[in-house]
Parts: C-alpha cells; sequence; structure tokens
C-alpha cells in the first residue's frame, strides 16, 4: 500500500512539473526560401539542340522539357544493358554505399540512445551486501561492533526538461540522423553517376583507338606505296622517310589512349566493387548507346529539395540552430528529480519485511550563478555556428545551381561542336581523298597530301570525342539535378 502511495506521489509531482508551459528556448527550425528564380542559365534556353545529320544516335536533337521530373534509374534512357549491368553491380557491391549506410545506422543509433538518456526516465536495481566493525570508543563504549548490512533498492531519477534544452538535443541527433540519409543518397547519386561517365568514357577511348588502328593501316598502306615510287625513282628519299615519321607518329598516339583505357577500366573495377584484377565487365560501344532523346529539367525552384548535398547542408543548418537552443538553456535552472525505495537489514532472512523498508523523494533545482562567462560565450559560439551554416548552405545552393547551368550549356554546346567536328571531318575525308588522287598522278608534291592525312586524322579522333561528350555531359545533368533518388518508388536507400 505504502509502494502504491509513494509511486503515486512521484507520478503527481513529475506530471506537475512536465506540465509546465513547454516551451523550447532557442529558435525554432525553418529551412530557407527556395531561391525565386524560373531559369538556370543567363538568357534564353533554346527548346532543343542541334541535331547532326549522318552521326547515328550521337546526332540526335535532344529536348529541354521544362517541369517535368528525372526517373530514379536515368542510366536505363540510354538504352544499354550492359550499362545496366555495370550500375546494379555497383549499387550492390560499393565499399563507399555500405560505409554511408553504416554511418546513418550509426546516426540512428546515437538518436535512439540520447533520446532514452535524456528525455525518459533512469531507473536502476541495486543489490548490495557490506560486513562492517565500527570503533565504539566514539560512543563511550570499549566494545566494538561487527555487523553485515543486505540492500535491495530501486533508484529513479529524471530531469523535467522545463525550457526543451534536453529536446533540443535530441533534435540536433536527429538532424544528423537527416544528414547521414542525404550523404547515403548523395552517394548514390554520385556513384551511378561515375559509372556511367567512366563506362562512357571508355567506349570513347576504345572507338578512339580503333580509329587510330585505322588511320596507321591507311598511312602503312601509303607508305608502301611510296616505297614502290621512290625505288621506281617517282619519289625522294626525304618524301618517304617523312610518311614513315607520321606513321611512327599515329603509332605513338596509341600508348596515351591505352594507358587512359586501362587507368579507367581499372576505376570502373572499383567503382562496381571489385579488383581490377578480377573483374569482368560488360564492355560497352559508343556506337551501341542512345542518346537520350528526352531531357527532363526539374522547376528550378524544386531543386534545393532534389539535391542530396542541398539537403544535408539543411540538415547540418538545422543541427546548428538546435545547438543555440541547447546553449540556451543552459543557462536557465535544471530541475532534476530523484528517488527511491527499497530494504535494509542486517540479517537477509527478513530483508523484505515492512520494518526494513526505506524509501525517499525529491526535487532539487540547480541554477548555475557564475562560470567565468563560459556559458555565455558557448552561447554566442552557438550563434556563430548557426551563421557558418547558414553561409556554408547558401554556398551549397549557389553551387547547384551553377551546376545545372553548366550542364545545360555544356550540352547546347556538344551538339554545335559534333556538328562541326562532323562536317570538318566530312571536309577533311573529301580533302584527302582528293589530294590522294592528285598525288598519285603527280599534280602535287607529297607536302600536300601529308597536311591533308594529319588534318584527317585529328578530325576523327575529334568527332569521337565529341560524340562521347555528348552522353557524358547528358548524365552530368541528371546527376547536377539530384539523380532523381525521390522518385524510387521505396526502392531508395535512407
Amino acid at each position: 500500500m505504502r509502494l502504491t502511495r509513494i509511486g503515486f506521489q512521484v507520478l503527481i509531482i513529475t506530471c506537475c512539473y512536465a506540465t509546465l508551459p513547454a516551451c523550447m528556448v532557442g529558435p525554432d527550425f525553418h529551412s530557407p526560401r527556395a531561391p525565386q528564380t524560373d531559369h538556370y542559365t543567363y538568357g534564353k534556353l533554346p527548346k532543343k539542340t542541334t541535331a547532326i545529320p549522318g552521326t547515328g544516335k550521337s546526332g540526335k536533337s535532344q529536348n529541354f522539357n521544362y517541369g517535368q521530373d528525372i526517373p530514379a534509374d536515368w542510366w536505363a534512357l540510354y538504352h544499354s544493358k550492359e550499362l545496366n549491368q555495370l550500375i546494379e553491380a555497383g549499387l550492390k557491391h560499393s565499399p563507399t554505399l555500405d560505409a554511408a549506410k553504416a554511418t546513418l545506422r550509426q546516426a540512428q543509433e546515437n538518436l535512439r540512445a540520447q533520446w532514452g538518456t535524456l528525455l525518459l526516465p533512469s531507473a536502476n536495481l541495486e543489490l548490495g551486501y557490506a560486513r562492517t566493525r565500527f570503533s565504539a570508543q566514539q560512543f563511550g563504549s570499549p566494545v566494538s561492533s561487527l555487523f553485515n548490512l543486505w540492500t535491495a533498492q530501486v533508484n529513479a531519477a529524471y530531469n523535467v526538461d522545463v525550457f526543451g534544452g534536453l529536446r533540443r538535443q535530441v533534435e540536433t541527433y536527429r538532424a544528423l540522423v537527416d544528414y547521414q540519409g542525404y550523404e547515403l543518397l548523395a552517394a548514390q547519386v554520385t556513384l551511378t553517376s561515375n559509372i556511367a561517365t567512366t563506362a562512357i568514357n571508355i567506349a570513347s577511348l576504345k572507338a578512339q583507338i580503333k580509329a587510330t588502328h585505322y588511320l596507321i593501316k591507311l598511312n602503312s598502306n601509303l607508305l608502301d606505296i611510296m616505297r614502290k615510287q621512290f625505288v621506281l625513282g617517282g619519289l625522294s628519299k626525304v618524301d618517304v622517310l617523312t610518311q614513315e615519321v607520321l606513321v611512327e607518329q599515329t603509332k605513338a598516339a596509341l600508348p596515351p589512349l591505352e594507358k587512359n583505357l586501362t587507368q579507367s577500366q581499372d576505376a570502373l573495377a572499383v567503382l562496381v566493387g571489385c579488383l581490377p584484377s578480377e573483374s569482368h565487365l560488360p564492355e560497352i560501344n559508343l556506337a551501341d548507346l542512345t542518346l537520350p532523346k528526352e531531357l527532363p529539367l526539374s522547376i528550378p525552384s524544386n531543386l534545393i529539395k532534389q539535391r542530396p548535398d542541398v539537403q544535408a547542408a539543411d540538415a547540418l543548418l538545422h543541427q546548428a540552430t538546435a545547438q543555440i537552443g541547447v546553449a540556451t538553456a543552459n543557462l536557465l535552472p535544471s530541475f532534476p528529480i530523484s528517488g527511491y525505495y527499497g530494504y535494509q537489514s542486517n540479517f537477509l532472512n527478513d530483508l523484505f519485511t515492512k520494518f526494513r523498508n526505506t524509501w525517499g523523494y525529491g526535487i532539487a533545482p540547480t541554477q548555475i550563478l557564475f562560470q567565468g562567462g563560459a556559458l555565455l560565450a558557448q552561447r554566442r559560439a552557438a550563434i556563430a555556428a548557426a551563421e557558418v551554416a547558414l553561409a556554408q548552405y547558401r554556398q551549397t545552393v549557389l553551387l547547384a545551381f551553377q551546376n545545372v547551368a553548366d550542364s545545360l550549356r555544356a550540352i547546347e554546346m556538344d551538339a554545335k561542336e559534333l556538328k562541326a567536328q562532323n562536317l570538318a571531318e566530312i571536309a577533311a575525308l573529301k580533302n584527302l581523298n582528293l589530294t590522294h588522287a592528285q598525288f598519285k598522278l603527280g599534280a602535287i608534291n607529297y607536302i600536300l597530301l601529308l597536311n591533308a592525312q594529319q588534318k584527317y586524322q585529328q578530325t576523327v579522333l575529334n568527332r569521337i570525342q565529341a560524340e562521347g561528350a555528348r552522353y557524358i555531359d547528358t548524365a552530368a545533368l541528371f546527376q547536377s539535378l539530384g539523380g532523381g533518388w525521390w522518385n524510387c518508388g521505396g526502392r531508395c536507400e535512407s
């Protein structure tokens, strides 16, 4: 009966304090407003890019569809089974993602721990035994006493969060969970875009190597003809040697391309989570890729919600804002409540009798009077930290809009560059064929033929690089717009 009465009294006191006005000192967090703009770029963006006839899939015109959303699996727009396999492997095996997932779980468990520690009452059971001898001389007795003490006691404590400091502290941990969740999403978006761009770059390098081998073959065939003409007296030795130099120079262009190819293949293996020596990655041919024709372009005001890095910066700003509340609450009184209930006896066999019962409870409001200005300085530091977080958030937003603007302009200019490079290649090939025919007839000297060969070789490689840039910059646009993670239909990790 007594236990019930005591527990009821403690409960009443706790509820009285807990039902005080549930104020929370410090500013309540509100995400900054999105920039009020309708455009990503300075000046008008065309509705579609230039079309390049005669260049196959890479020459398609791309349409900018303003106000449409990006699919979560945007890489599927390339219609490449091999690219899909690479990205699926990366999402499954990447150590970077595994680390991000574990970091998120750590933040979630830290939040649970803080919730239980700061906002809920704590209780512990104490069981004890002590054998003690004390001198009776202090009481004027010549006989010392020897006795046992058995204890069974429950201790409870609760800090009434009158000013919301503890709730603000939990709020900081909740903001860290949000931050780590967006960091995981950012890692996923970065990984998928890196796999796509690296795979496309590999395809471009392979195409350049293939073209270089073809050019070596053409130049070598011409060298054979020139050697025969030299034997017949139709050419000078200098012309033959010059052609040999061109052949060797073309061959010398292969090692750098092959070096870049192997390094890119090694990087791709690491991105998908396997050793370079053990990777058996599917090969992607540039000619087999489909250039996405329809490019979804989100409304600018939605960008900050879609970019994981912006949302991560928003979460850090939230955490810094909540810390101001924590620092403010530290200036105000605290209201800890404690109590205990149990039994003490010199003999174990009568420990749990009503005559051995002990209990107590109380509240001890505490106000710090002087700490050398430390608490005020800590609050000012928290305010400054929030100002830093706000500035960093603003910078992240600016960079996000810059990324989109750069990607849009790159896509626009890539189409123009490919058109120019394609026309240059066509013209260079016509010039080479005509020059070659004239050289065979002896109508022109070798120097003109050499210049025609060199121009044609360069235009071939430039055209292949321009094709690859269209595919790569399209992937960069999807990444800069946030990667479409919000359209994953519950399949995204968070």
